[in-house]
């Protein structure tokens, strides 16, 4: 062999062999090769069965391994779900919708709660509804996050016009600081940054999400087509995982903010905080996407200016992987 031929040769088997590593193919074969999949998370309890179904994992030798990978902001998980970093996430439903009609092969196979969500306005604060807020700085996650149609139904039921409530895009870790400092007047987000405002003292509850829209949906399980085409067993893994760890999260609250707190790098009290006060703050069960579900979102992204029209559901929408009976996964956190 000569060497021009033992170079090329090694230099495709590094290249290979690096491949390989970046993409982190499916592995068949027995318990020791099982796939690995790697999930998008924010760290708000929407996404908190993501980081209980990656510790679940990791007690195990069989099905697949999921990984859960940390986000701080949705424009970056958009980014590394269009260029297939990552084929899973947890992500805004508005957002999710925005994405396929833009032709993002992507489909909503689960959600991640209901409830969950508040608007917080300064403790201090003489508001007592919405129309208490006019003219006032409201601080958004996103113009296509839920929470924003949310209180655009709100606004409609109250007769108030979108141009009477100064909206601004925030990151959700900077609002309760934000409120505190009086840069704005209010926020409506996903859990646990409106608690956090609570426990400091700056802020009080104005509204819960499920006040003002029953089972409210915050965010959605997406996943890549690709996936489903050429992995289906993992996606039912997937859903299947998330399910039975919303499951657990329900019968173990506390435990739950245990086993989250390192992945969301936030104090366990204040997520036992959420989880428990009160208890019906969020939920992790009934998180079947309905049409009902997509028909009422899709109604007021439309109202939002967000989506063009409406959505055929049997395509944004893929039920097959949700199990017929969902048991608690088998977790025992450590002490």
């Amino acid at each position: 062999m000569t060497y021009r031929l033992r170079l090329t040769l090694i230099t495709v088997a590094t290249l290979v062999v690096l491949t390989l590593l970046h993409k982190k193919p499916w592995r068949g074969g027995g318990e020791a090769a099982a796939a690995t999949l790697g999930v998008g998370f924010l760290p708000v309890t929407c996404h908190l069965t993501c980081p209980v179904t990656d510790f679940a994992t990791k007690s195990t030798t069989t099905g697949t391994r999921f990984e859960s990978q940390r986000f701080t902001e949705f424009p970056t998980v958009v980014e590394a779900l269009k260029s297939r970093k990552l084929d899973a996430t947890f992500l805004l439903a508005p957002l999710a919708m925005v994405l396929r009609e833009q032709g993002v092969p992507i489909r909503i196979v689960y959600l991640g709660h209901r409830d969950g969500s508040t608007v917080i306005v300064p403790k201090d604060s003489p508001a007592k509804s919405i129309r208490d807020l006019r003219g006032k700085t409201f601080a958004r996650p996103s113009k296509y996050s839920n929470q924003y149609l949310v209180i655009t139904k709100l606004m409609e039921d109250e007769g108030m016009k979108p141009e009477e409530i100064n909206f601004v895009d925030m990151p959700p870790p900077d609002m309760p600081s934000a409120l505190a400092a009086g840069a704005i007047d209010a926020y409506f987000i996903g859990e646990p940054h409106a608690a956090k405002a609570q426990l400091d003292g700056t802020g009080r509850v104005l509204y819960f999400a499920k006040d003002i829209w029953p089972r409210f949906v915050s965010c959605v399980l997406v996943v890549r087509d690709e996936l489903i085409q050429e992995h289906p067993e993992v996606v039912r893994d997937l859903v299947r995982g998330i399910a039975e760890s919303g499951e657990w999260a329900e019968q173990n609250r506390l435990q739950a903010a245990k086993v989250a707190a390192p992945y969301f790098r936030q104090d366990q009290k204040l997520l036992e905080y959420v989880l428990t006060q009160p208890p019906d703050r969020v939920s992790y069960r009934q998180l079947t996407p309905t049409d009902e579900d997509m028909q009422g979102i899709m109604k007021y992204a439309i109202k939002a200016g967000i989506l063009k029209g409406p959505l055929d559901i049997s395509d944004l929408v893929d039920r097959r992987f949700i199990p017929e009976h969902i048991e608690p996964a088998k977790i025992t956190p450590k002490p």
